[in-house]
Parts: C-alpha cells; sequence; structure tokens
C-alpha cells in the first residue's frame, strides 16, 4: 500500500521574502543611533526608503517619491513580527472628547508647576508623534513641555504660564497638508491675546512645509481630489500648486533620528527672552555678584 505523500509547508512568496528582509533593515534604521523609539507610520516610511532608496539624491533637485508599497500590505507583515520589533510604539487609545476632559488642578506637588513662567512650548498635529518625542525623551531634553493639537483649548493654568514667561513662544509641528496648515491655524487663533507684561505669546511653524519635503525628497501621498481651499499667504506659488493639485506628506515621513535633531535644535534656537551676553561680559558681571564671586587677589 502506497501511503500519499505529506503535505508541504507553504512556500513563502518572494515579494514577501522581500518585504520582511526590508522590514528588517528599516527597523534598524529607524531605532538608530541608541534605540530610538518609533511609530508605525514612521517604520513605513523607512520601509519606503529602504526598498526606494531614492531619498539620497541631490538636494537641489526638488522632487518627492511615490510609495512603493500599499500601507496595507505593510500593516499585515508587522502585524505577524510586532514582537520582534522592540523599538515600535505601542498603538494609541482613542483620545476623549475635549469638553470631557477635566479641567481640575492635579492634587499633589505638581500643581504648583503652573506658577511658574514658560517660555516656549512644542504642539503636535499628530498624537503618534507627541508620543514618539515623549518617548524619546525630547521634552527632557529640550526642556520644553510637548502636546497633542487634539488637546486644545489648552488648560488656562498652561497659557497663564506662557503668559507669565512674557515673549514666549509656541512651535507648531504639523504634517505638509492643508490640514497640517489649518492646524497651526487653529493654535494661533487659541492663543490670540495671550500675553503678559514681557510680550504676546508668539505662535511659529516649525513645519513641515512643501519646500522641505522636496528638498528632503520624501514619500508623498496624493488625497482623491485637488484641494481648492484657502491656503496661507506666506506659501510660495509653487507650493500652493504643490498643494492644491491634492499632495500631502505626513510628518511621519522624516526620519525619526532627523526628526529630533530637528526639532531639538529649533527649540533651543528659539528660545524665548533676551539673547545670552557675550562670554566677556558674563566674567565680569560675575566678579560683582556677591557669593561665590570670582577670586581676586
Amino acid at each position: 500500500m502506497t501511503l500519499p505523500p505529506s503535505p508541504r509547508p507553504p512556500r513563502r512568496r518572494p515579494l514577501r521574502l522581500l518585504l520582511d528582509g526590508a522590514l528588517t533593515v528599516a527597523a534598524d534604521r529607524a531605532g538608530a543611533p541608541g534605540g530610538l523609539r518609533y511609530t508605525e507610520r514612521q517604520l513605513y516610511y523607512e520601509l519606503c526608503r529602504v526598498l526606494q532608496p531614492l531619498h539620497s539624491g541631490p538636494r537641489r533637485i526638488p522632487y518627492t517619491l511615490a510609495p512603493p508599497v500599499r500601507y496595507a500590505r505593510f500593516a499585515e507583515a508587522v502585524a505577524q513580527r510586532r514582537a520582534e520589533l522592540p523599538g515600535l510604539l505601542p498603538p494609541l487609545a482613542p483620545v476623549a472628547p475635549v469638553a470631557a476632559v477635566a479641567r481640575e488642578p492635579r492634587a499633589g506637588a505638581e500643581s504648583d508647576l503652573y506658577d511658574y513662567g514658560l517660555p516656549r512650548l512644542l504642539v503636535c498635529q499628530s498624537r503618534e508623534i507627541t508620543a514618539m518625542l515623549i518617548a524619546n525623551d525630547l521634552h527632557l531634553e529640550a526642556a520644553c513641555p510637548v502636546v497633542a493639537a487634539a488637546e486644545l483649548p489648552l488648560d488656562p493654568r498652561l497659557v497663564a504660564a506662557l503668559a507669565r514667561a512674557g515673549g514666549a513662544v509656541v512651535h507648531v509641528l504639523h504634517d505638509a497638508s492643508p490640514a497640517g496648515l489649518a492646524c497651526f491655524e487653529r493654535v494661533r487663533d487659541a492663543l490670540r491675546g495671550a500675553g503678559g507684561p514681557g510680550g504676546a505669546v508668539r505662535v511659529r511653524s516649525m513645519g513641515l512645509v512643501p519646500r522641505h519635503a522636496v528638498t528632503l525628497h520624501l514619500t508623498a501621498g496624493r488625497g482623491p481630489r485637488p484641494y481648492r481651499g484657502p491656503l496661507p499667504a506666506g506659501l510660495r506659488p509653487e507650493e500652493r500648486a504643490w498643494l492644491g493639485s491634492g499632495r500631502t506628506i505626513e510628518l511621519a515621513a522624516v526620519g525619526p533620528a532627523r526628526l529630533l535633531h530637528t526639532v531639538i535644535r529649533q527649540l533651543r534656537g528659539g528660545a524665548a527672552g533676551p539673547r545670552r551676553a557675550p562670554v566677556h561680559r558674563r566674567v565680569r558681571a560675575a566678579r560683582s555678584t556677591g557669593f561665590l564671586t570670582w577670586p581676586t587677589a
């Protein structure tokens, strides 16, 4: 009696093998250097750079890239290998409506933090990017609180701390899209009129904008139809045409390490307050401060 042949295990398709290998490389790059934490969208765009390494072209030639793999296929591969990706942040829980969030002061020692001035604040359009920045300790490195735009309107105590600093700066980090530009306008409208004796609270866009996206050769998406709504007057004509064509680029398309470095540099360089005096003037001033002064004969 001849036994039937044993069933062979299903062979993995070449495309699946290619995707698995590229995903491993993308995860290593997204977490470098030093084991950075990253979101699922950031990992997707890192995978696009691995599969299509055209982002390293000359920056003087402006262009963006189309995604080489569908997000649904990427999400399927990540779902099967999530345990192998220690740097991947978990999905966020749904946000509660702003009206349902209690605005009562917290009990404990933290309540007195609002009694001080706050020179700068970072507001992110994306909740995922907000969580990523906090997970990588950007708020400690840059000495700047990080909140999501979904938390608007801001806590009145936070607004009062900004006003108390005098000339405080609120930076807005958003996508290169009409929704991202609208987020900046929403933050500016929410803080209009806030200020103290030292000056009104300034709201500045940290990007992303189309001119950054085409220089970095980021992976772009396209909406179902052209955009015909209003756009800020400060955009260049080519940027207005780019956005009007329906193209958009998420902030997650920027590599995690580049994003962290750029945001920290912008926050440190854009700190509110008077400029520091030259070193020789600060040394002379230290000699007459009284306690632990410069040694004299």
